[in-house]
């Protein structure tokens, strides 16, 4: 029996309003693997996550789930094996936090049928992995931003997903919380689930990524491990800034520390002093 990745792309393009937003992309995220896309603003980390949970159809090239070519697959299967937490926490519905995570049942659900109490069992457990499970019986629309990001992690979590997509988990979350994301998003791989998560954070995602998918401008720049691909060279190229690649004091962690590059410093200090 043959074994697929969870998720392989194959030279996937995306155009909007004539401009190249992804071009050429070939990716592949394994089972048990936390995958990190990183690079600046607009490098396409978003527009990458939604053409892979079909939210959007690429100009060319292909999608596979499994193995399968995405657009032969139904939605409900799609929504089977593959769960999106959006970067945005925004939703219309007056509904209880519980609700909300429920509604990640729904691909497993008949077409008349509601939720069982296995289904709430599983979303109460995706609640508890999330830290969340206080919030269960508030309305949703009263949480921060950073308590939503959290449900609807918790509502991905109760899809059982072989593959998660996260487009920026730890937006609107303090310190202590975006290190228990990262710490659940490690678990969810070491249990044999594909994670493919954009991240800002460059000293953590080397912290808790096996592997680093660097975009820039559309185009994958670097794919590899954390130390492979978060040099100081490949910083400098993509993000403009000089970096430092340290081992922290503890643990021996890289740690990145980062400077303008000289010459941007050089054109602030003549700005400020009128030359």
């Amino acid at each position: 029996m043959t074994s697929h990745p969870p998720l392989r792309t194959d030279g996937i393009a995306f155009q909007r309003d004539g401009r190249m937003l992804i071009d050429d992309v070939d990716c592949t995220v394994e089972a048990g693997s936390l995958t990190a896309l990183v690079g600046p603003n607009g490098a396409g980390k978003s527009t990458l996550l939604h053409l892979i949970a079909a939210a959007e159809k690429p100009t060319a090239g292909a999608v596979e789930l499994d193995g399968t070519d995405t657009r032969t697959m139904r939605r409900r299967a799609r929504a089977r094996f593959t769960a999106l937490v959006e970067q945005q926490a925004e939703t219309e519905l007056d509904l209880s936090v519980l609700d909300v995570v429920l509604l990640g049942r729904s691909p497993h659900l008949g077409a008349l049928s509601g939720p069982g109490s296995a289904d709430v069992d599983i979303a109460r457990t995706a609640l508890h992995r999330t830290g969340a499970s206080e919030f269960s019986e508030r309305r949703f629309q009263q949480l921060s931003g950073g308590e939503r990001q959290r449900i609807l992690l918790a509502r991905a979590l109760a899809q059982e997903p072989a593959l998660l997509l996260m487009d920026e988990p730890t937006n609107h979350l303090d310190i202590h919380a975006q290190l228990h994301t990262l710490e659940l998003m490690r678990s969810l791989a070491d249990e044999d689930i594909g994670v493919l998560a954009a991240l800002h954070d460059l000293t953590l995602t080397a912290r808790y990524a096996d592997k680093i998918i660097v975009l820039d401008r559309g185009r994958v720049v670097a794919s590899g491990t954390p130390a492979d691909t978060l040099t100081p060279e490949l910083i400098q190229l993509v993000y403009g800034v000089r970096a430092d690649v340290i081992p922290h004091p503890v643990d021996g962690a890289p740690l990145i520390a980062f400077s303008p590059l000289e010459s941007a410093a050089s054109v602030d200090a003549s700005i400020h002093s009128g030359a």
